[in-house]
């Protein structure tokens, strides 16, 4: 008789995300006349920027045309794309990172995911608590976490790095050491970020210990403060210690389009293996690309055109974010982020609940938000509100927290 891979039936409940769409899903149907803000999950609200869309159209044409249709992508992505990642997210900061280093997919999500697949199964990770579920829960469904305490929320194999308040959520380096690091910066759910000195001392703990860091990206496009390292190469040894996820979702509204990419440095390696070759391998045997015509918009993001308008759409996220951070601070809340990152992590009134407070917002005030303990047992007693809403609705939902 077949077997399961038993570890799934160690995941706690449902996704983090599924189950806040569950419970907003059923106070709905028991309201239907309340109006519901959405500000829970960091989806884009704004339509995709022009010069993108011009881009698609064009692609589309393409593929009507014998003479310009594309099939199967190459393995790495079509290398207009990976040059124009390489150009303006590395070597235009100093970063000498090649276009053969550069591996497009269909978004960081399933790369965050997928990554571990070249680690040995006894690999030890640790991760920055809150943490984005995705890291834990992919280890969990290798094998890799051990046991799960309920109580406490936490996995026996894996390091929690508490992220508060208290130590201005910055992460301290580990009493026991990790073979994987996960570093998302700036931070998902936090909404905050280290300094490149900050950041530079992880990197050098990394080489010094024989450890690699899994860099999540993705909001590296929101940030404003100069000290503030937009991708882990600004820091003298990342190569050798470091891959670096990045997504087109938050920086350019794909996340119905889907594109991302993972950056693996050829001087890392472990021993005489090149863990660019294993992602190769790995990347060549399991997937197929991303669309010939989403990979042409991605291009198109990097076009003067297409930067100028995507500064605005990111302007007016961040111009949300402002709003809602000091809309709560007026309304007596503390609240932490919303300055390089679009999300605004604030600490629960009346001592509730992360949870408790999901469900005062909804009910009272018809407002979605995130609970802190959803993303690691230091995030309760947190939560976490999104600044990828329209502005119009962003307006409105913090009227209506001011006023409970």
């Amino acid at each position: 008789m077949f077997q399961i891979n038993e570890n799934y039936q160690k995941l706690p409940g449902s996704y983090l995300f599924s189950t806040i769409g569950k419970k907003v899903a059923a106070f709905q149907e028991a309201n239907p006349d309340k109006d519901i803000i959405r500000l829970g999950i960091g989806d884009v609200t704004q339509p995709i920027a022009p010069a993108i869309i011009e881009a698609l159209h064009k692609a589309v044409d393409e593929m009507g045309n014998a003479a310009t249709f594309r099939g199967y992508a190459p393995d790495l992505g079509y290398e207009f794309l990976r040059s124009a990642i390489a150009k303006n997210d590395y070597q235009a900061r100093g970063c000498d990172i090649a276009a053969d280093e550069i591996f497009v997919s269909d978004g960081a999500k399933s790369d965050s995911a997928n990554i571990q697949e070249i680690f040995a199964a006894d690999s030890k990770i640790a991760v920055c608590d809150p943490v984005y579920p995705v890291y834990v829960d992919s280890n969990v469904m290798a094998g890799r976490t051990g046991t799960y305490d309920a109580e406490k929320g936490v996995w026996s194999n894996v390091i929690y790095m508490p992220c508060t308040a208290e130590n201005n959520f910055i992460p301290e380096f580990p009493k026991e050491t990790p073979d994987l690091i996960y570093l998302c910066l700036p931070n998902n759910p936090t909404g905050t970020t280290l300094t490149k000195e900050q950041l530079q001392q992880w990197v050098d703990y990394a080489n010094k210990n024989g450890a690699v860091i899994i860099y999540d990206a993705a909001y590296e496009a929101y940030i404003s403060e100069a000290d503030v390292p937009h991708t882990i190469y600004e820091c003298e040894g990342a190569k050798t210690c470091a891959i670096e996820l990045r997504s087109f979702s938050k920086n350019a509204g794909f996340t119905g389009v889907r594109l991302g990419c993972t950056v693996v440095p050829k001087e890392l390696k472990c021993g005489d293996v090149s863990l660019h070759g294993m992602w190769a391998r790995r990347h060549g045997t399991k997937f197929n690309g991303a669309p010939y015509i989403v990979q042409r918009a991605g291009e198109a993001v990097y076009s003067e055109a297409g930067k100028a308008q995507l500064k605005e759409q990111v302007a007016y996220y961040m111009n949300n974010a402002k709003v809602i951070k000091e809309g709560l601070k007026e309304a007596g809340y503390t609240v932490f982020g919303g300055v390089n990152a679009p999300y605004i992590w604030l600490k629960t009134p009346d001592q509730m609940t992360s949870w408790e407070f999901f469900d005062y917002l909804l009910e009272n005030a018809n407002v979605v938000g995130t609970p802190g303990s959803g993303f690691g047992p230091s995030g309760e007693g947190y939560f976490r509100l999104t600044a990828f809403g329209n502005y119009e609705n962003t307006v409105k939902a913090l009227e209506r927290i001011k006023a409970l």
